[in-house]
């Protein structure tokens, strides 16, 4: 499958909401398309996701239409995992990639920041969206599309502020007036907002959700039953989540 997605975050929360989005859209044989990880700190988990060839196992739990539900996934959406820290060139190339369609991020509601320090030529810059600009900056070189951003982040207009900060990199950065035009009319920045409680790696009793995966998995994800994703706009015909059978709100 090409990979079509970049997912800034490999965290439970993304693993048991987008990630497990994708894997039923494929599985469904409704969508064609892996999701490329960018670990967006310098400590993280990336390793561990390669490692076991990005599978993973996740649990969902809870009660639906009055019914006990205990569900069991082998998630396999991810391609690869890249941190930026360690291989900053294999994080650029992504900007090469035409198949390349959409962002979606989780960096915490701290990550969707403003620092104002850093500069482009840094291998890689600090905040999420110093280094969305690094790779945008690249991409507009290249004469490519834009992409469609859906920023998962756990604050009011998550996207507005994606955009914003990424427009006065664009500044600090002098990256020149053709550059903001191609991000305001190529680019696309839709606010979003999730709802899944996420408990993670059951660590108090992995031996039982152990026993019921097939490989060795130290990233076991659980999470419960109910979730739910509004965005802003509208990409089913690129996305097709509702087709799905999804919660998601266009």
């Amino acid at each position: 499958m090409k990979e079509t997605i970049i997912q800034f975050g490999e965290g439970n929360f993304l693993r048991a909401f987008v990630d497990y989005f994708v894997d039923d859209m494929n599985k469904q044989g409704l969508y064609d398309g892996k999701v490329v990880v960018v670990q967006p700190l310098a400590g993280g988990l990336v390793h561990m996701l390669n490692d076991q060839a990005c599978k993973y196992n996740l649990f969902l739990r809870g009660v639906e239409k009055g019914e006990a539900i205990d569900k069991h996934v082998e998630v396999k959406s991810i391609s690869r995992g890249i941190d930026p820290y360690k291989d900053f060139d294999a994080y650029m190339a992504l900007a090469e990639n035409p198949d390349l369609r959409f962002v979606v991020s989780n960096t915490t509601e701290a990550g969707i920041e403003f620092i104002g320090n850093e500069k482009l030529a840094d291998r890689p810059a600090k905040s999420f969206p110093a280094k969305l600009t690094q790779l945008l900056a690249r991409r507009f070189e290249l004469g490519l599309p834009g992409f469609i951003f859906l920023p998962c982040e756990l604050i009011d207009d998550n996207a507005v502020y994606l955009k914003r900060y990424i427009l006065q990199y664009a500044e600090l950065w002098e990256l020149g007036p053709d550059f903001v035009r191609w991000i305001n009319e190529e680019n696309h920045f839709s606010n979003t907002l999730v709802d899944r409680i996420t408990t993670g790696y059951p660590r108090d009793n992995i031996q039982e959700f152990q026993a019921r995966c097939s490989f060795e998995d130290k990233l076991v994800d659980t999470a419960e039953i109910f979730y739910l994703w509004v965005i802003e706009g509208n990409y089913e015909d690129e996305l097709p989540l509702q087709a799905a059978g999804l919660n998601v709100v266009w």
